[in-house]
């Protein structure tokens, strides 16, 4: 390839701050991404155009060298450093040779372009070639739970980008948490490593529990005759079904802990939150006329 504008490739002018080169580079490279545009050749040498730009661009020594010679750097630089070379010649011998003339070794590769090989490591210099290598772009990608799914750890495999990805998802996980698994986004370019998935977890509101952290709430309706004399019940938890004692006299809107009765607590293994139960006092309704009377008569006592 011949001499580019990086300027022009990344879309962003000469004044443009590191800032602005590091949004266009990763605007640009999320479009143009491989693995995005599978068996696109167009889109393939654009990537490597965008690469070559922000490998330049990014770098200030890099920058500097491109704003200072420009399309006319195989004159530019090759000239002063033949110069410099000359006059260290004649200062350590005394003599008054004439300039030597220069060219050659500035050969072109197949992935960049001309100036970015002569000046920055290409076939020809000081880099022999070597190609700079770009870590794969990170993916992401979103998985349903229900509440019953993360009360244990458990393994799950994923289909992402048409491969199968085993994961542990650890109890305890809560809605809208992410979990990175390194390695596995898109593929590096030019031997660069593998980018790194990302994983948004979307868990449901349960219709029976309200969570927050490891912690559950809950509100369960008492009848009045065992809010008034007390006597056991069945709670849920979501584990199953518990006895709860009912103290007497128990009032409407009473809270009770449910210790360890919770959620599991993230990554930490045999802990948990705890279960809160709102007690909500029904009255009874379609009295016969013996109960209305005996409430009469409770009323007068």
């Amino acid at each position: 390839m011949a001499f580019i504008d990086y300027y022009k490739i990344l879309g962003i002018d000469k004044a443009a701050s590191d800032k602005d080169v590091k949004n266009a580079y990763r605007k640009l490279a999320r479009k143009y991404h491989p693995d995005l545009n599978p068996n696109d050749a167009e889109a393939n040498k654009k990537f490597q155009e965008i690469n070559e730009a922000n490998e330049v661009l990014s770098d200030p020594e890099k920058r500097k060298k491109y704003d200072k010679y420009g399309e006319n750097w195989q004159h530019g630089e090759a000239y002063e450093q033949q110069t410099r070379q000359q006059q260290n010649r004649q200062r350590s011998s005394g003599g008054s040779g004439g300039f030597e003339g220069f060219g050659g070794g500035f050969g072109g590769g197949e992935d960049f372009s001309d100036f970015f090989q002569s000046m920055f490591g290409g076939a020809g210099s000081a880099g022999g070639g070597r190609r700079t290598g770009y870590r794969g772009q990170d993916l992401n990608a979103e998985f349903q739970l229900n509440l019953q799914d993360t009360l244990q750890t458990h393994k799950q495999t994923l289909t992402v980008n048409g491969k199968n990805i085993r994961i542990t998802i650890p109890a305890g996980i809560e809605n809208g948490q992410t979990i990175k698994i390194a390695g596995h986004g898109g593929t590096g370019v030019n031997g660069g490593p593998a980018g790194d998935l990302f994983i948004k977890f979307n868990i449901p509101a349960d219709a029976r529990f309200k969570r927050d952290g490891a912690n559950l709430y809950n509100t369960i309706d008492l009848d009045l005759y065992t809010a008034v004399l007390g006597g056991e019940i069945m709670a849920e938890t979501p584990t199953g079904k518990v006895k709860v004692k009912v103290k007497p006299e128990t009032q409407n809107g009473t809270k009770v802990k449910l210790k360890g009765k919770g959620m599991p607590v993230y990554k930490k293994e045999n802990e948990f939150g705890d279960l809160y139960l709102t007690y909500n006092i029904k009255i009874p309704t379609n009295l016969t006329d013996k109960q209305k009377q005996l409430f009469e008569e409770l009323s007068k006592s």
